[in-house]
């Protein structure tokens, strides 16, 4: 197949879901959950279940013209505009077909955090739960592959980074790995990144709380309070106490 051809199926798989978009808005439903993105929430209003009916839908009928690049090529489209469900439709596209993962479909996919890819915590953190869960789960991702996604510009992506290790927590990916991983970001100054990393040290904390304690005492002084308030979230008062900061003098 050409890519002229390629991109013609593309656009009109694009206008198909555009129509069904617009079919089924629902403005009430946008004011109802706008509350949730400080952000901005430009969607259509989709019911969540009518959602999740026709992306599976699509899945199957648009593979009968479109291979797992395709699917990749039409999600990269659909982020383009900034449309909450338009976005959401192209990430349970890249989920759907795991067994194409690979080391330069990660790098690809990383893009779609960059800025003008996701715009919200939402799909950060359900790219982290469908897509990059399934890379952890195969154990072959290596964290060196994340190393860039720290630095980089877009808040969603480095908030990517603990969000995701929480999946390779669940995995079974080793605990001091991961917890020395995230230490370059913990002067992050952004909000969206902060709970990210109190969320991910929280399970962490679940699962072996020695290693994540030594880190808290260690940056408890230093860090955004708001890393340690998340982190310490399941801890009962007493032991709270030890994470305070200390008072300047």
């Amino acid at each position: 197949m050409s890519q002229k051809v390629k991109g013609q199926i593309i656009q009109s798989k694009l206008q198909v879901i555009r129509d069904f978009c617009l079919a089924h808005a629902d403005p009430a439903r946008v004011q109802k959950y706008a509350r949730y993105f400080v952000e901005g929430y430009d969607a259509y209003g989709i019911e969540q279940k009518v959602y999740e009916a026709q992306r599976d839908c699509w899945i199957k009928e648009f593979a009968r013209d479109l291979d797992f690049d395709g699917f990749l090529a039409l999600g990269e489209a659909l982020l383009k505009n900034g449309k909450y469900e338009e976005a959401s439709f192209a990430i349970g596209f890249a989920a759907a077909f795991p067994e194409k993962y690979s080391s330069i479909v990660l790098e690809r996919l990383g893009h779609w955090l960059d800025e003008g890819g996701f715009r919200n915590w939402a799909h950060t953190d359900v790219f982290c739960g469908m897509v990059l869960r399934q890379f952890f789960a195969t154990k072959n991702t290596k964290l060196e592959e994340f190393s860039t996604w720290r630095e980089s510009s877009s808040k969603w992506k480095r908030r990517a980074v603990p969000v995701g290790f929480i999946e390779a927590l669940r995995a079974g990916y080793a605990i001091q790995p991961l917890l020395k991983f995230i230490v370059p970001l913990m002067m992050d100054q952004e909000k969206v990144v902060q709970q990210g990393l109190g969320w991910f040290l929280r399970e962490a904390w679940k699962r072996e709380g020695a290693p994540v304690e030594k880190l808290l005492l260690q940056w408890k002084d230093r860090c955004p309070r708001l890393i340690v308030q998340y982190a310490t979230e399941k801890m009962a008062p007493k032991e709270k106490q030890k994470y305070r900061r200390k008072p300047k003098s």
